[in-house]
């Protein structure tokens, strides 16, 4: 296996395009798990650890340009009011010297569905800004997991960072895992309050091939809270309508048996995730604030 290390993006990109089966590394908490236990030996490693934008972010007007290669220790300290959702999802990942090491564009780049980041990114309707030697391009969030552990990325591709828009409501994260700390998630769930748009946005991990949102759970929540002019009069959402946004969200999943949980604990586990977050985005819209942050 030959080694690359460009000292400038410009670098990075000529490189990629040089050797389109280049494996990129900045974190390394994804792909050397790989290599270790020979699941991957690629011909090219390009470690991008010298290109100082990956590991930096800025606020730019109403959104978040995050480099791909930012920890996501400075997620949880410094993001924790423009991107919520995003860092409770950081303080979940494995231990403190991984979120030292691995950033958001390493998730992206596996595409795992597992992926911590993902759901996250997903309810808060990130773009992620890939380039290339042809040129830089944003991909939604929606469009970016095209199957197991695959994504959109053209061969010669490299992803740069993600764009977030700054959180304009409650945003919240949960997980379930078969213990509390370094841990592949059973299932993740966010959710994303978008009172500017009157508009909800989902995201689960860990119970279909890909990340994906719970588009008819949006739907239906989208129009209950319209409907009973709960955005203005900011009311209770009512156990009727929560258990049925629970179980929409249950029935966007297509999970598998595995290890760590079976198809059907995970469907009733993302139906609970959702149900709480909900009560809890929805508690924090109203200024309620929380007694207790119950257990997933």
């Amino acid at each position: 296996m030959d080694f690359l290390r460009p000292a400038t993006w410009e670098e990075a990109l000529a490189a990629k395009a040089e050797h389109p089966t280049a494996v990129p590394i900045a974190g390394g908490t994804d792909v050397m798990v790989e290599i270790n236990f020979d699941h991957r030996r690629p011909e090219y490693l390009m470690d991008l650890n010298r290109i100082g934008e990956l590991h930096e972010w800025e606020a730019d007007g109403d959104s978040v340009r995050l480099g791909a290669s930012v920890p996501y220790s400075r997620i949880m300290e410094q993001l924790r009011t423009e991107l919520p959702g995003l860092a409770l999802a950081s303080h979940t990942v494995a231990s403190p010297q991984i979120r030292n090491r691995g950033g958001v564009g390493g998730n992206l780049g596996t595409a795992s569905p597992a992926g911590d980041a993902h759901p996250a990114l997903l309810a808060a309707g990130a773009e992620v800004e890939v380039a290339s030697v042809r040129g830089s391009r944003l991909i939604p969030i929606d469009d970016f997991y095209t199957g197991v552990k695959r994504n959109a990325l053209a061969p010669d591709e490299l992803i740069r960072a993600v764009r977030v828009k700054k959180a304009d409501g409650p945003q919240q994260y949960a997980k379930v895992g078969t213990r509390n700390a370094m841990v592949i998630a059973v299932c993740a769930f966010g959710l994303a309050l978008h009172p500017e748009t009157r508009t909800v946005r989902t995201g689960i991990g860990s119970a279909a091939p890909t990340p994906v949102r719970a588009r008819a759970a949006e739907e239906f929540l989208n129009a209950a809270l319209e409907e009973g002019g709960l955005w203005d009069n900011g009311k209770v959402v009512t156990p009727s309508v929560a258990r049925q946004f629970a179980e929409l969200c249950s029935a966007a999943c297509n999970p598998i048996d595995d290890v760590r949980g079976t198809a059907n604990y995970r469907r009733h586990a993302v139906g609970v995730l959702a149900r709480r977050t909900l009560t809890w985005t929805w508690e924090s819209y109203r200024g309620v604030p929380r007694t207790s942050k119950g257990a997933a």
